[in-house]
């Protein structure tokens, strides 16, 4: 698989010159600096594109060219959206870009209540307590009808046996502070979607609320209707792909369930092979993400690499691990739920040339003073990257295949 990694552009504090050094052949973008709804034009994306070349390497996938609210929920305005849409995969396409990585959550891109969990080794990592998210929703957010959900809520077979997160929730509030709830909106909202989402950012004011107006706009919107939204836009774009060669790949929900009273339909096996049925293209494919799967207790993830790996077009290799009382934290590239050896097995048999980028990396040794945006560490994800190639070097071997091997005579 390409090696690749996701870097945020020219202000990103991770410079190319530093991933050229680590074995990076490929970069995962996008042009930050556009806001929501507007046409990424050709001179952007090609300032951009030969950047990256002049230091060696290709700007292999885009992520995210980001598929704006209304097109999800439906709005007055889709279509119109969906015509700048295709004016930008025209534009990328003319580029000699053809991976485009997207999700279709509603509101939040990916949601956890812990960005520097301590983990034994003296690193963190990202980490998701239900309990807190409960307390978010009820407590901070206050929407409509949390609670009652909350009450309902089980954890699927095999973890969080007889745990009650309402209860956990309710005792958590006796000893929440102005100060800690406002970190865990910083947590939830502000640094996870700020810098990958466009809906929220640095600074906002009030972001509750506007996070209550998102909120609002899927009133009414099921599973059933999040599902038709998808279709429609796919269908609406597939003859615009077709005619660029451009691949779509959408990313799961990550964590892979239902949250906030939001539909999320990218989850589970049957998500996934509901929507590649329901737009049969070749250029309608996933980006599997073994993070956001592993996530999931119902999930076997090694099966469905096998199954959806015809229709894979963009890989992230990363590991979930599942507490006892369900509760979830990014795991070590060689652990967790997901078994990247295996997997690396399966992609490389199905399409050695595969973009793959390491993901969500502990942040450790002098990280938590660079500023880096949260998940995205430099040494964390360098770690990652040379367990990665030294799993891919020997499963290359394995297959007889040749591995690209990163070095100072490439």
């Amino acid at each position: 698989m390409e090696r690749t990694w996701r870097w945020f552009g020219k202000k990103d504090k991770i410079t190319l010159a530093m991933l050229k050094q680590i074995g990076v052949e490929g970069i995962v973008t996008a042009l930050h600096d556009v806001p929501l709804g507007q046409v990424w034009t050709r001179e952007a994306i090609h300032d951009l594109k030969s950047y990256i070349e002049s230091y060696g390497m290709r700007w292999s996938v885009v992520e995210s060219l980001p598929v704006v609210e209304t097109i999800k929920y439906g709005g007055p305005n889709r279509d119109e959206q969906i015509e700048v849409y295709k004016e930008s995969l025209r534009n990328l396409a003319a580029e000699d870009i053809h991976c485009i990585c997207y999700n279709f959550m509603p509101v939040l891109d990916w949601a956890r209540t812990d960005l520097s969990h301590e983990n034994p080794n003296g690193s963190t990592n990202l980490y998701f307590n239900y309990a807190e998210f409960c307390y978010f929703d009820i407590y901070i957010l206050q929407r409509e009808g949390a609670r009652e959900e909350w009450a309902k809520f089980k954890f699927p077979a095999g973890v969080g046996e007889g745990r009650n997160v309402l209860a956990e929730a309710d005792e958590l509030a006796k000893t929440m502070t102005p100060e800690k709830d406002h970190a865990l909106v910083e947590t939830i909202v502000i640094k996870t979607q700020g810098f990958v989402s466009g809906n929220f950012k640095e600074g906002d004011k009030e972001p509750i609320e506007k996070f209550r107006k998102f909120l609002d706009l899927y009133k009414g919107i099921d599973k059933a209707q999040l599902r038709a939204n998808m279709k429609y836009f796919l269908e609406a774009i597939m003859p615009t792909c077709e005619e660029c060669g451009m691949n779509m790949c959408v990313h799961p929900d990550d964590p892979p369930i239902e949250i906030l009273g939001l539909p999320r339909i990218v989850r589970t096996e049957e998500d996934i092979q509901w929507f590649l049925d329901a737009v049969p293209n070749k250029h309608n494919g996933l980006t599997f993400c073994a993070g956001s799967l592993s996530a999931g207790a119902y999930n076997n993830v090694v099966e469905m690499a096998r199954k959806f790996a015809p229709r894979t077009h963009f890989v992230h290799l990363r590991s979930c691990h599942i507490f006892p009382n369900g509760d979830f934290t990014e795991a070590s590239h060689l652990g967790g739920r997901a078994d990247i050896i295996e997997l690396a097995r399966i992609f490389e048999k199905e399409n050695p040339n595969l973009p793959m980028r390491v993901d969500h990396g502990m942040t450790m040794l002098d990280d938590d003073s660079k500023g880096y945006n949260a998940g995205y560490s430099f040494l964390g994800r360098m770690f990652d990257l040379g367990q990665v190639q030294g799993i891919l070097a020997t499963v290359d071997r394995e297959l007889g295949i040749e591995f690209k091997q990163p070095g100072f005579f490439d």
